[in-house]
């Protein structure tokens, strides 16, 4: 009989995870897969991950969209989402039992809203598949000998593996840094990522909790550019729209040293000529009412009040004929207008671009992980791509932005 091969898994989160079933499935009785983790918990990102739902894929089944989505290293990941994309995720968790559904925002969660049934999935798979798990068992480094990797453990002892796959995920404590770093990567490292913005400006004040559904969040002076829900919150602003922006920007930010300017339009996609033409609509088919009576765009009613109130417009003005219109924008002088037309003239103009000279980071969603370039790796199996061709690194990799991508870039271990 042929000799048994034995491959070990670092890290119990869902990369070490979906490593092990695969490994395990395709060796059968032909091998062994041992999974280490080196704390008591299991899948814990998983369990807490999409507000305890667990996102688990996107519905972007094209995989050269898809690449899009991540910040860093979505060339590398082309071949390899050609092989395996969010349309395999769904059939890999439907065929072991778990239902998806997909939401308005194209993010994919079970049936049940519980990320326990992912969890509970995963551990039953690899139970199948016959994956020895073993909890609190750092490793500490790993040593190639001829054709057999020697790991040493937390408690220094020594045992040997055919095949090592590294996705120790992003605990700056665990082994797998060193690790990558002793079998020679160069190690890029860690910024933060998936943060809010700290902001303090009175035209925010008192405004904590109120959302909009779809804004344009831009950095003036750089390239960035996102869309999406945006939160206001008692620091600043935070929601999908910011968290993708922080993203995106992760290492342009940090070198400014987390002080930048944002632009954010609330009422995509007017432009200002069509801003100004259903503005002008409203207020003709609305002479009586007051300006601060009710939201003439899609905006909360108390974040347009917000914006009567600093442009300096009395909430009780009408929006009558005698009234200037509310049609131009910063910029555009209004000759002739008096005080009156310039203070409407800055309503339109905060509605569509309102600015900040500074921003400085807020809490952070994800602290960032030191990353393994891409390019050292093989793309299509993320081997080392210098010598060890039994030795992978499937998740020191980046991550992509909110909406369910990572478990989508994990599975290709």
């Amino acid at each position: 009989m042929p000799p048994t091969r034995h491959s070990a898994v670092l890290g119990g989160g869902a990369a070490g995870f979906f490593a092990a079933i695969t490994c395990a499935e395709a060796l059968g009785q032909a091998g062994k897969v041992t999974l280490f983790e080196a704390t008591p918990h299991l899948l814990a990102k998983v369990r807490i991950s999409g507000g305890g739902r667990c996102n688990v894929t996107h519905s972007c089944f094209e995989p050269a969209e898809l690449v899009k989505k991540y910040p860093r290293g979505g060339r590398e990941l082309l071949g390899a989402f050609h092989r395996f994309q969010p349309r395999d995720t769904i059939e890999w968790f439907g065929s072991r039992g778990v239902a998806t559904k997909t939401e308005e925002d194209g993010r994919m969660f079970p049936t049940t809203d519980d990320s326990g049934t992912i969890v509970d999935c995963l551990m039953s798979a690899a139970a199948r598949a016959g994956v020895t798990i073993r909890i609190s068992t750092p490793v500490r480094s790993i040593v190639k000998e001829a054709e057999t990797f020697r790991l040493t453990l937390g408690n220094g002892s020594i045992e040997a593996f055919d095949r090592v796959i590294v996705a120790t995920g992003g605990n700056k404590a665990s082994g797998g840094l060193a690790i990558a770093e002793s079998f020679g990567h160069s190690i890029v490292p860690p910024v933060p990522s998936l943060f809010t913005f700290h902001i303090t400006d009175p035209r925010l004040t008192d405004l904590a909790g109120v959302s909009v559904e779809n804004a344009v969040v831009t950095a003036p002076g750089t390239k960035l550019k996102t869309d999406g829900p945006v939160l206001v919150t008692h620091a600043g602003l935070s929601g999908p729209g910011i968290l993708k922006l922080s993203a995106w920007g992760a290492r342009e930010f940090s070198e400014k040293n987390y002080a930048f300017p944002i632009s954010l339009n609330w009422t995509p996609p007017h432009t200002r000529e069509t801003l100004i033409k259903a503005l002008s609509a409203v207020r003709e088919q609305n002479a009586s009412k007051q300006v601060a009576t009710f939201s003439p765009v899609a905006m909360p009613q108390r974040l347009w009040e917000r914006f009567v109130s600093a442009a300096g417009i009395p909430t009780t003005t009408p929006l009558g004929p005698r009234q200037q219109p509310l049609t131009t924008s910063p910029g555009h002088p209004a000759h002739g207008r008096g005080v009156q037309g310039r203070r409407q003239e800055h309503v339109q103009g905060r509605v569509r671009h309102l600015r900040w000279r500074e921003t400085v980071r807020g809490r952070l969603q994800d602290d960032g992980k030191p990353q393994v370039p891409r390019s050292s790796l093989r793309r299509r199996s993320a081997r080392h791509r210098r010598r060890h061709r039994r030795l992978q690194f499937p998740e020191r990799l980046d991550d992509g932005i909110l909406g369910g991508y990572g478990v989508c870039a994990v599975k290709h271990g």
